[in-house]
Protein backbone atom coordinates (compact mmCIF):
# COMPACT_ATOMS: atom_id res chain seq x y z
CA UNK A 1 0.00 0.00 0.00
CA UNK A 2 1.06 3.60 -1.05
CA UNK A 3 0.64 6.45 1.13
CA UNK A 4 -0.38 9.68 0.25
CA UNK A 5 1.76 12.55 1.96
CA UNK A 6 1.05 16.07 2.36
CA UNK A 7 -1.50 15.69 -0.78
CA UNK A 8 1.72 15.12 -3.04
CA UNK A 9 0.54 12.36 -5.47
CA UNK A 10 3.68 13.07 -7.98
CA UNK A 11 5.89 11.65 -5.20
CA UNK A 12 3.17 8.54 -4.39
CA UNK A 13 3.30 7.46 -8.17
CA UNK A 14 7.27 7.87 -8.56
CA UNK A 15 7.16 5.06 -5.35
CA UNK A 16 4.58 3.13 -6.98
CA UNK A 17 6.27 2.85 -10.21
CA UNK A 18 9.40 1.98 -8.87
CA UNK A 19 7.66 -0.66 -6.36
CA UNK A 20 5.70 -2.34 -8.85
CA UNK A 21 7.37 -1.89 -12.47
CA UNK A 22 8.98 -5.34 -12.61
CA UNK A 23 5.50 -6.80 -11.57
CA UNK A 24 3.92 -4.96 -14.34
CA UNK A 25 6.40 -6.08 -16.82
CA UNK A 26 6.15 -9.60 -16.12
CA UNK A 27 2.25 -9.15 -16.66
CA UNK A 28 2.68 -7.91 -19.71
CA UNK A 29 5.03 -10.27 -21.06
CA UNK A 30 2.05 -13.15 -19.82
CA UNK A 31 -0.39 -11.36 -21.29
CA UNK A 32 0.14 -13.53 -24.22
CA UNK A 33 1.24 -16.63 -25.44
CA UNK A 34 4.27 -16.68 -27.24
CA UNK A 35 6.41 -19.39 -28.92
CA UNK A 36 9.50 -20.66 -27.17
CA UNK A 37 11.24 -19.95 -30.72
CA UNK A 38 9.72 -16.52 -30.95
CA UNK A 39 10.71 -16.06 -27.46
CA UNK A 40 14.32 -17.10 -28.91
CA UNK A 41 14.50 -14.55 -32.29
CA UNK A 42 13.82 -11.81 -29.96
CA UNK A 43 16.55 -12.25 -27.40
CA UNK A 44 18.89 -12.60 -30.49
CA UNK A 45 17.79 -9.53 -31.94
CA UNK A 46 18.30 -7.62 -28.60
CA UNK A 47 21.17 -8.94 -28.22
CA UNK A 48 22.37 -7.99 -31.91
CA UNK A 49 20.88 -4.21 -30.74
CA UNK A 50 23.26 -4.32 -27.85
CA UNK A 51 26.34 -5.38 -29.67
CA UNK A 52 25.73 -2.94 -32.44
CA UNK A 53 25.29 0.09 -29.49
CA UNK A 54 28.10 -1.42 -27.62
CA UNK A 55 30.49 -0.92 -30.78
CA UNK A 56 28.91 2.67 -31.72
CA UNK A 57 30.00 3.68 -28.49
CA UNK A 58 33.35 2.15 -28.90
CA UNK A 59 34.16 3.76 -31.94
CA UNK A 60 32.57 7.32 -30.36
CA UNK A 61 34.98 6.94 -27.98
CA UNK A 62 38.08 6.29 -30.69
CA UNK A 63 36.91 9.55 -32.90
CA UNK A 64 36.93 11.63 -29.73
CA UNK A 65 40.17 10.58 -28.57
CA UNK A 66 42.10 11.03 -32.25
CA UNK A 67 40.53 14.80 -32.28
CA UNK A 68 41.84 15.40 -28.68
CA UNK A 69 45.19 13.48 -29.44
CA UNK A 70 45.61 15.31 -32.45
CA UNK A 71 45.73 12.45 -35.03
Amino acid sequence: MIKVRNNNVNAALRVFKRMYSDKMFDFKEKQYFEKPSRKKSKAKLAAKSRERKRINEQNKLRTRRRVHDGI
